[in-house]
C-alpha cells in the first residue's frame, strides 16, 4: 500500500469512530500531528488532548483499535458506488471548505469537485415548496447554470431538487451535499438524480460514511458545507422554521453574500425569506438582479472569519467524560481551530480593500451607542466579519443595525459584504 493511500486509510479509520467529529479529529490531529499517530495513541496519551478525560480517552482508544476491519468494509463499499474519500491536504478537497469554522478532515465525494466549482452560488429552499416556488428555483438555477456559476444545494425534496434539475437540464455543474451517506441517497426518490449529478457535471458530498442514515441533527451541519462551498447563498422560498434559514445563517457567519425572494406576503412559505430581507439580505426580483449583484463577487473573495484567540473549543468545554453526538453533525458550529495540524493547506488571504479616505467626522444628527459604535469603525471600508470582530458581537446581531444606518443613509454596503460610510 502506498504512503498516501495509508494516510487516507488512517483518516478513513478516524471518520468511523462513532462520534468523533470534525471539531475533535482537529483537535487530535493538532496534537498528535498525523491520523497515524492518532490510531497508534493510549489512553493515557489521549488524556493529553485538552478537555479530554479519563473515560473519554478510554473510549476513544478502544474504539481507535476496533476500526481497521471497518475501514476495510468502507474501502469496499466506496469502491462498489465509485466514491472517493480526499482529505483536506489534498488538492482534490474543495479549497472553499477551507476558511470555515470546523471544516471536516475527510469528505466522500461522488463525481469531481473542479477549480471551476469555486464560483458557485447555493439555491435553497423548503421541501414543501409551491408551485411558484420551484419555478423560480429552476430559473435561478437555469440562470446561473447558463452564466457559468455552479449551482450547490442539498438535494432535498422541493426547491433544492428544482435548482438540480433545472442546473442539470441548462448543461451546467450542479454539486448536491448530503446529510447521509452516498451510499443511502435521500430521499429514496432523488437516487436517479443523484445519479445523473455524479455521473454528469458535478459531485455528491458528505462528510459522514457510506451507511449513515441522515438523521435530524446532521442536516445543519450539512447546511455550513453547502454555505461554504459557495459565494453567495439564495434563499427562494422558506417558512419561519426552515432548515434554509440555517443555510443563511451559515453564509452571514462565513462572510457569504444571502439573498433572497420576498414572495407572496401571504404566503407562509414567504415567511422565512421576508424575516431574512428584514435582517438585512440582498432582495432580488429574478434572476437579472441575482446576476448584477454577483458580478461584484469573485472566487474566493468571501473573507473568512476573524482570528480568534488560541482556543481549541468554546468558552464552554464539552464534557471530558462522554462522546461528542454521533454523525460528525457534533461539533459543526463550534469556533475554528487556529490550525489543526501543520501540514494542512491554507487558503490565500483575500487582500484587503484599499483604506478611503475617512469622510466627515460626524453624522449630522446624533446616534445611538450601538449605532455610533459602527459607525467609529467605518472610518475606512470594512467587512462585515471585521466589525463583528471588532464589535465584539455576532453577525447576525449587527445586520438589522447596519441596515437602520443604510436606511438612514449615512451607509453603504458594497459586494462582498464591505460596508463604508456615505461622503
Amino acid at each position: 500500500m502506498r504512503p498516501a493511500a495509508e494516510e487516507l486509510r488512517d483518516h478513513l479509520a478516524l471518520a468511523l469512530v462513532p462520534g468523533l467529529g470534525p471539531r475533535l479529529t482537529a483537535a487530535l490531529l493538532q496534537h498528535f500531528g498525523s491520523a497515524a499517530a492518532v490510531r497508534r495513541a493510549t489512553a493515557e496519551q489521549l488524556r493529553q488532548v485538552p478537555h479530554i478525560g479519563a473515560k473519554l480517552a478510554r473510549q476513544l482508544a478502544a474504539a481507535l483499535q476496533q476500526v481497521e476491519a471497518a475501514a476495510a468494509r468502507e474501502e469496499a463499499l466506496m469502491a462498489q458506488h465509485g466514491v472517493q474519500a480526499v482529505i483536506w491536504t489534498q488538492p482534490e478537497y474543495p479549497a472553499p471548505l477551507l476558511s470555515i469554522s470546523n471544516p471536516p478532515p475527510l469528505l466522500f465525494l461522488k463525481g469531481k469537485w473542479d477549480r471551476r466549482d469555486q464560483r458557485a452560488v447555493a439555491v435553497v429552499g423548503t421541501r414543501q415548496a409551491t408551485a411558484a416556488g420551484r419555478r423560480w428555483a429552476e430559473q435561478l438555477a437555469r440562470g446561473l447554470a447558463l452564466a457559468g456559476y455552479t449551482v450547490v444545494s442539498g438535494l432535498a425534496r422541493g426547491i433544492d431538487g428544482a435548482a438540480h434539475q433545472a442546473a442539470l437540464e441548462s448543461g451546467g455543474r450542479t454539486i448536491a451535499v448530503l446529510a447521509g451517506g452516498l451510499g443511502r441517497i435521500y430521499p429514496p426518490e432523488h437516487e436517479e438524480l443523484a445519479q445523473r449529478i455524479a455521473s454528469g457535471p458535478g459531485c455528491l458530498i458528505s462528510e459522514t460514511p457510506m451507511q449513515t442514515p441522515p438523521q435530524a441533527g446532521m442536516f445543519p451541519a450539512r447546511n455550513r458545507l453547502i454555505s461554504g462551498l459557495s459565494l453567495a447563498v439564495v434563499l427562494v422560498e422558506a417558512g419561519q422554521r426552515s432548515g434554509a434559514l440555517i443555510t443563511a445563517e451559515h453564509a452571514l457567519e462565513q462572510g457569504r453574500e444571502v439573498f433572497a425572494l420576498p414572495g407572496n406576503l401571504d404566503s407562509e412559505t414567504s415567511a422565512g425569506c421576508l424575516a431574512l430581507l428584514r435582517q438585512g439580505a440582498r432582495l432580488i426580483r429574478g434572476v437579472d438582479d441575482l446576476l448584477a449583484d454577483l458580478q461584484g463577487l469573485k472566487a474566493g473573495e468571501a473573507a473568512p472569519p476573524p482570528s480568534r484567540p488560541a482556543s481549541l473549543f468554546a468558552e464552554e468545554a464539552p464534557p471530558s467524560d462522554a462522546f461528542l453526538p454521533t454523525a460528525s453533525a457534533a461539533s459543526a458550529n463550534g469556533p475554528p481551530l487556529e490550525r489543526p495540524f501543520a501540514e494542512r493547506p491554507q487558503p490565500a488571504a483575500a487582500p484587503l480593500p484599499p483604506a478611503v479616505p475617512p469622510p466627515p467626522a460626524a453624522p449630522p444628527s446624533p446616534l445611538d451607542p450601538p449605532l455610533q459604535a459602527i459607525w467609529d469603525q467605518l472610518a475606512q471600508r470594512r467587512h462585515i466579519d471585521e466589525l463583528a470582530y471588532a464589535l465584539q458581537c455576532r453577525v447576525s446581531d449587527l445586520l438589522p443595525q447596519l441596515m437602520q444606518l443604510e436606511l438612514q443613509h449615512r451607509i453603504r454596503r458594497l459586494p462582498g459584504n464591505f460596508y463604508e460610510r456615505i461622503q
